[in-house]
């Protein structure tokens, strides 16, 4: 039995972590919708948003809870991975280029280029390869979906 436990933690410890995060920033999204919900998207320059934040939080609550109790975990993170990597274009890739991306602002930052995007984006890209283990760890097929008149063999 303690070999099964250890063998298992590490998994558990990055679903913990990653399904923590996400579910709180989705109530963050609800709860301070001026600062992290639809104030943000607009600052950010996202079209709709005020459909747009709420949506995006509750996708995040949904699925980081998922990812927490290991319910639908796989197709969860598939869902958080959309999420994070759009975050990452919207508001890292200006840090990176040192110019707005079309619609997306430039946040004011002394500094701009790699070294910049890495450090701003830190979290962001634990959270994606957080999301890529629980992904590999679930099994998941993508792109090798059955349909419906298959076996299930």
């Amino acid at each position: 039995m303690e070999d099964v436990v250890r063998q298992n933690l590490p998994m558990i410890l990055i679903r913990v972590i990653v399904g923590l995060v996400f579910l709180l920033e989705g109530i963050l999204k609800f709860v301070h919708p001026a600062e992290m919900g639809a104030g943000r998207f607009a600052a950010i320059g996202l079209p709709f948003n005020q459909v747009l934040a709420p949506l995006v939080g509750g996708v995040e609550i949904a699925s980081g809870a998922a990812i927490l109790l290991n319910f639908y975990a796989g197709d969860a993170a598939l869902a958080l991975l959309v999420v994070i990597l759009t975050a990452i274009v919207t508001t890292k890739f200006p840090i990176l280029l040192g110019r707005p991306l079309g619609p997306f602002a430039l946040p004011r930052l002394n500094n701009y280029g790699w070294l910049s995007f890495f450090h701003e984006a830190r979290t962001d890209l634990c959270m994606v390869f957080g999301l890529v283990a629980v992904i590999i760890d679930s099994g998941i097929r993508v792109g090798r979906r059955r349909r419906w008149y298959q076996s299930g063999k």
